[in-house]
């Protein structure tokens, strides 16, 4: 008889995730495979900062390693929208991988900002491992100023 060990599962939980888990079907290096415990949320990729200076919020990802050229940046109305893919090891088999921490694949990170903005104006730059995109409100959603008039 044996007796029962929650920590036992948790270890062997541990275990698949570090090796990728999953069935063996999915194509090595084309799915994410992100270490959790049950009940914690995954983290998204890249992570993001934004912040407003009034005029255009500023999104900053952290994604190094990444060839700026595979990037997408879109933007509709107040959402953007950053997709690309992460290189996984190359030319190593999947048998031959004892450790697998740094997720490869294909990823979309959607942020939604506040305000509608202007997208003609949008601007993304990426320098090492940092991609810094621009977001200029748009005319109409800028505060005015009403002047109020004596009667």
């Amino acid at each position: 008889m044996s007796v029962y060990d929650p920590f036992r599962e948790l270890e062997r939980f541990r275990r698949e995730s570090d090796r990728g888990g999953g069935t063996g079907a999915e194509p090595a290096g084309r799915h994410w495979r992100l270490a959790f415990l049950p009940g914690r949320a995954a983290r998204q990729y890249p992570l993001v900062n934004v912040h407003d200076d009034g005029e255009t919020f500023t999104v900053e990802a952290l994604a190094p390693g990444l060839d700026p050229a595979q990037l997408e940046v879109t933007v509709v109305r107040n959402t953007l929208t950053i997709a690309g893919e992460k290189p996984g090891p190359a030319n190593v088999p999947p048998e031959r991988i004892h450790r697998s921490e740094r997720a490869a694949g294909r990823f979309v990170r959607t942020v939604e900002l506040p305000t509608e903005v202007d997208a003609d104006r949008v601007n993304a730059q990426y320098k090492n491992g940092l991609l810094l995109v621009s977001v200029p409100r748009s005319e109409s959603a800028k505060p005015r100023r009403v002047s109020v008039q004596a009667s």
